[in-house]
């Protein structure tokens, strides 16, 4: 008798280290690649004050398969690098890894409005909402920049972790001019 066959399973080793930006502290998490730099695929890059930004017990603390997205991040906020180039591994639905594939389009140093981005994604306009819920959505934050998604009246509006940190990075990148008191 031939006995059925048993799917493989693979274990993923999941990774994390954090790095001390101008924002604070951010948590960076990956997956083992094989076709990443450092070996390790980006899952999350979370700052502070995010809800859900929490190391799972199951998570191995180890810095070194993140020195490429270290490197780059500060090359970002010295003001060196403007787009990143990293390998990402996210789990969202079709729709929310739609939107946030959109986001790597936005230029440095520009926004643009949840109704254009919604334009550009052929999202009728009735589910704009569901576009602000997966931007809101998405685990990558700085690297895939929803910050440089507002109102369309040019309000800064909603970010994971708030709105002050929004204004810091838009004002970093020069779409937001600094406020002066």
């Amino acid at each position: 008798m031939i006995s059925p066959e048993t799917p493989e399973t693979t274990t993923v080793t999941t990774s994390y280290t954090t790095y001390d930006s101008p924002l604070g502290e951010l948590l960076l998490v990956g997956e083992e690649s094989p076709t990443a730099p450092g070996g390790t695929a980006l899952t999350a890059l979370s700052l502070p004050q995010q809800r859900g930004a929490t190391v799972q017990p199951h998570w191995r603390r180890d810095p070194a398969p993140f020195a490429e997205v270290v490197r780059q991040l500060r090359a970002y906020f010295a003001g060196e690098l403007t787009r990143f180039e990293l390998e990402f591994r996210t789990s969202g639905t079709d729709f929310q890894e739609r939107v946030w594939q959109a986001l790597e389009a936005i230029p440095y140093g520009t926004t643009t409005s949840y109704g254009r981005l919604a334009d550009v994604l052929g999202v009728p306009r009735g589910e704009v909402r569901a576009l602000g819920a997966a931007i809101g959505a998405n685990p990558l934050l700085i690297v895939r920049p929803c910050h440089r998604v507002i109102g369309a009246d040019g309000t800064v509006r909603g970010y994971a972790a708030g709105v002050e940190a929004k204004i810091a990075l838009l004002t970093h990148e020069g779409a937001l001019q600094p406020t002066l008191i």
